[in-house]
């Protein structure tokens, strides 16, 4: 296990690092201390060739400038705040519209747009980095001083493991997640519509027209939101149903998860072999088949899926989704795990 360590940019006076974090068996693990990203995944096909999994671009200017959040740490809330605002006991807090009226994954400047302290480790059985930041008292309008840690993991059971930790001075909403957008064929050979999804999940989000969540919470039964014994991402592309019209012929959707560490969420590219299996901690699992993508951030429409694993978007505006409120002094803690694996047969 080892962690090569470069230097990728300067911004601000300040150096931004990359960090390739590479297991025994050769796969590779690439990030920035930009936005926390993932710039590279190198993973075997079932014939054992390395390739890259996930979208990501060459430089610093291309992130920067970028809107997909590619590879990406959200926050300080993950997905659209309805309005733009809030309230927590009885004050209302303005956040910046980036989405139509509506805040997007931490406004103009969220976790994915500052620079993470960073310090890489390295052992026998495993290596990686740990990210550090402060997010200010009203930092993006939101309350409280919240440190944070981000901790990226690679082992030698081909698993990444996510931690995110925090703490805040007075009561905020906080909910993270990883924006990498999957792509199992490697090095972007073919689209994901091809690959399969199966997810642990008996109901998903009704959306608006705003892919705000209304409130629903709608039966997959039936449907191309049913995932439960697999599914191509073909058939949501094809799909007449509304909610996948309104998606842009796809999904950006919050399913809710029967289960955690349980195999809970997996990927196959029958093609290549290669698979992606997720465990969490969260309550739901936003799967976005990337029909938004195209020339403005140098991709093409489902050339990327993600999958990405938080608490229910704009729960602060429904009460019977799974709370984002973080109080003071009580602590923030949860992991995803990704293990990179290969069809047999």
């Amino acid at each position: 296990m080892k962690v090569i360590q470069e230097e990728f940019a300067e911004k601000d006076g300040r150096k931004i690092h990359s960090f390739t974090i590479v297991n025994n068996n050769g796969l590779e693990v690439s990030c920035i201390n930009y936005g926390c990203i993932i710039t590279k995944i190198l993973a075997p096909d079932a014939a054992g060739k390395m390739e890259n999994i996930v979208l990501g671009y060459d430089t610093l200017e291309d992130y920067e400038k970028g809107t997909a959040y590619f590879g990406a740490i959200i926050g300080r809330v993950a997905g659209r705040i309805k309005g733009a605002s809030f309230e927590l006991d009885g004050e209302t807090y303005h956040l910046p519209k980036n989405d139509n009226g509506n805040s997007l994954h931490g406004g103009f400047n969220g976790y994915d747009k500052v620079i993470w302290d960073c310090t890489p480790f390295e052992n026998e059985n495993e290596a990686g980095v740990n990210f550090t930041y402060t997010s200010t008292d009203g930092e993006a309008g939101y309350p409280g001083e919240v440190s944070l840690a981000v901790t990226y993991t690679l082992s030698n059971e081909n698993e990444l493991v996510i931690s995110y930790n925090g703490a805040t001075t007075k009561k905020t909403l906080l909910t993270m997640t990883n924006h990498s957008y999957f792509n199992l064929s490697g090095n972007g050979k073919e689209n994901i519509l091809n690959h399969s999804l199966t997810l642990k999940s008996d109901a998903f989000l009704e959306l608006d027209e705003e892919l705000l969540p209304t409130g629903t919470i709608l039966d997959v039964e039936g449907t191309d939101f049913d995932f439960r014994q697999g599914r191509f991402i073909q058939t949501g592309a094809n799909s007449d149903h509304p909610q996948n019209v309104l998606a842009g012929n796809g999904y950006d959707h919050p399913f809710l998860l029967n289960s955690n560490h349980k195999e809970e969420i997996v990927l196959k590219d029958p093609k290549s072999g290669r698979t992606l299996t997720i465990e969490t901690d969260e309550p739901a699992v936003v799967v976005y088949s990337g029909t938004q993508l195209g020339p403005d951030v140098q991709s093409e429409k489902y050339m990327g899926i993600c999958l990405e694993t938080q608490g229910v978007p704009d729960a602060i505006h429904h009460p019977k989704f799974p709370t984002i409120v973080l109080d003071k002094d009580q602590e923030y803690c949860t992991r995803t795990k990704y293990r990179f694996g290969v069809s047999v047969g």
